[in-house]
C-alpha cells in the first residue's frame, strides 16, 4: 500500500519478472481522490520482449494515510489515444 502518490506505480512484477514496466507518470489531480495517468507496457511472454506503449487512468482514494485504486481506464495503444485526443479537442474547441 501506498502512502503518498510518489509511491503509486504501474510497475509489476511476478516471480522475479517484470510483467508490467511503467514509463512515466502524471499526476492530474491531488487530495483525497487523485488521478494519476500512466505510460506502461507489458512484457510478451512469447516474444521475451515488451510490448507497445499502452496508457492507464487511474483514480485512487487516500483513507486511513493509505491510497487504494477505486478505477481505471486502459488505452490500448497508440491509436486510441489520438482518438481520444481528438475527441477532447473537438469537445473543448471554444
Amino acid at each position: 500500500m501506498a502512502a503518498t502518490i510518489d509511491e503509486l506505480t504501474m510497475n509489476y512484477e511476478e516471480d522475479g519478472v517484470q510483467l508490467v514496466k511503467e514509463l512515466d507518470k502524471e499526476v492530474l489531480t491531488k487530495g483525497a481522490w487523485s488521478t494519476i495517468m500512466y505510460r506502461y507496457q507489458d512484457w510478451d511472454k512469447a516474444k521475451q520482449e515488451f510490448g507497445p506503449e499502452k496508457y492507464s487512468v487511474r483514480r485512487y482514494q487516500k483513507r486511513n494515510g493509505v491510497y487504494m485504486q477505486k478505477s481505471k481506464f486502459n488505452i490500448s495503444g497508440k491509436d486510441q489515444a489520438l482518438q481520444i485526443i481528438g475527441v477532447l479537442q473537438r469537445w473543448t474547441k471554444d
